[in-house]
Order: structure tokens, then C-alpha cells, then sequence
């Protein structure tokens, strides 16, 4: 077969234009690629709404691919086992209410469910700032290359608008960060010591819309509301992403 690298460049290039062009006024926009970011865009998208998700890095999964210390696998608890029947991630029962499934397996079945329901992918891509109208909602994310963080490069960002923005990104919490630097409205408190059983039972609490326009999810929820971390136990970060959809879902839908 006679190969053309003119149009094999030419495919990339104009198809992820394209996507990114359509990319730039969305439904919502799920910011961290991780179980709760994955979960909560594959119920939106599910739902018939346009979901972009942006992720820093090359690859979605967040924490979820290194398992415990890097032991591929990964404990959910009772509550949790539905998602993983949902998302057709096989998982054995290690001791009553605690089930271990492979880490590849489950970031697989997530990111392939997210691509089944219609979610657009911005890989290496971080947010910068948010865009805010008057100091009343949150109307869209400042966006730049990864890359150009990195390399201390100054060059300036560009824009997306959406609906609504989820949170996901972890521990760091960057986009309730964002606002939290720029109005009194919002205080991000930060992780408390781990402590997992704690960490679990509240997350589905802390998770919620914390400015208009802006729902935190997963260990973004927690370490907004200064809550204990949980390590390697995924149940609460599904449960976190499913529950955040289901809030904007109620909120879009009555609008």
C-alpha cells in the first residue's frame, strides 16, 4: 500500500480542528480525566448533552492506572459495585462488602464508555483561568497547552465556552483554586490526613456546585471541603462522578 504522509498530516490536523473548533462551546466541561471526571462525563454525554473533557496530561485515568503504589489493582467497596457491573468491569469479591478489579481494566471500560457516549477529548491541555460575567457564574474556562506551562513559554491562552464545569481534577482542586483566588466566595480548605472510611462516606456530601456554574467532584469535592483523603479505594470516586452529573443534569435540564 502506497502511503501519503501529506494526507496522513492532513487527516490529523484538520479532523482534530474540527473536534476542537466544536469543542468550543459545550454543554459541560469536565476538567481532570480521572474515575470521577470519566464517570461524570459518560452520564452527561449518555444524557444527549455536548461534554468536553480536558485533561493535562497524555493520557486520561488520573491516579486510578498506578492502583496501590503501583500495584495495578484497585478495592471498591458495596456501594460502589454497581458502577462496575455499569461500566462491564470484571471484579472478584476479596472480603465481604470489598471487591479488587484491575486498574487497566476499569480505566479502559471508563474512558471506552466516555468515547460510546459522545465526549470530546482534549488531551495535554490545562486551565488556566475561568471566565466570569459580573462576579454571578462561571460562563467558560481560560485553556492553554500543557506544554506551554511547562516551558515557561508566554504565550497566550484561548477560550471555551460551556454551561457548566465539573471540577475533577484531584487533589489540587485547580478550577475551585482559580475562583477561590479572585472572590471571597469560594474557599478551598484542603485535604485532611487520610483517613478512608471517612473520606468515603462524605465525598457524595462534599460533592456539589460550589459556584454557580461550577460543581466540584471527587477528591477535587473533598479537598474543597477540607476532608480526609482515602488512597487506593475507587468506590467514592465513581459514586462522586455519577452523583455530579446527576446535579448538573437537573440543573441543565430545568433551565
Amino acid at each position: 500500500m502506497d502511503l501519503d504522509e501529506r494526507i496522513i498530516s492532513r487527516a490529523i490536523i484538520e479532523s482534530e480542528l474540527e473536534a476542537l473548533h466544536g469543542s468550543m462551546d459545550t454543554d459541560v466541561a469536565v476538567v481532570g480525566g480521572g474515575p470521577s471526571g470519566l464517570a461524570a462525563a459518560t452520564f452527561l454525554g449518555k444524557a444527549g448533552y455536548s461534554v468536553t473533557l480536558i485533561e493535562k496530561n497524555l493520557s486520561v485515568g488520573g491516579g486510578m492506572w498506578g492502583g496501590g503504589m503501583m500495584f495495578p489493582r484497585i478495592v471498591v467497596q458495596e456501594e460502589g459495585r454497581h458502577l462496575l457491573d455499569q461500566f462491564g468491569i470484571r471484579y472478584r469479591s476479596y472480603s465481604e462488602g470489598y471487591y479488587v478489579a484491575s486498574s487497566v481494566e476499569a480505566v479502559s471500560k471508563l474512558a471506552s464508555a466516555a468515547c460510546d457516549a459522545g465526549v470530546e477529548f482534549l488531551t495535554l491541555m490545562t486551565v488556566e483561568d475561568v471566565m466570569v460575567r459580573g462576579d454571578t457564574r462561571l460562563s467558560g474556562l481560560v485553556v492553554n497547552w500543557t506544554a506551554v506551562g511547562m516551558a515557561g513559554l508566554h504565550v497566550d491562552p484561548l477560550t471555551l465556552a460551556c454551561r457548566y464545569a465539573i471540577d475533577a481534577t484531584g487533589h489540587e482542586a485547580i478550577v475551585a483554586r482559580l475562583i477561590a483566588k479572585k472572590t471571597d466566595r469560594v474557599v478551598v480548605k484542603g485535604e485532611g490526613f487520610m483517613w478512608a472510611e471517612k473520606a468515603e462516606s462524605m465525598i457524595i456530601r462534599h460533592t456539589r456546585e460550589i459556584f454557580p456554574g461550577l460543581v466540584v467532584t471527587g477528591m477535587a469535592a473533598n479537598a474543597v471541603s477540607g476532608e480526609h483523603r482515602m488512597g487506593p479505594v475507587f468506590g467514592g470516586m465513581l459514586l462522586s462522578g455519577e452523583y455530579a452529573a446527576s446535579l448538573v443534569i437537573r440543573e441543565l435540564s430545568a433551565r
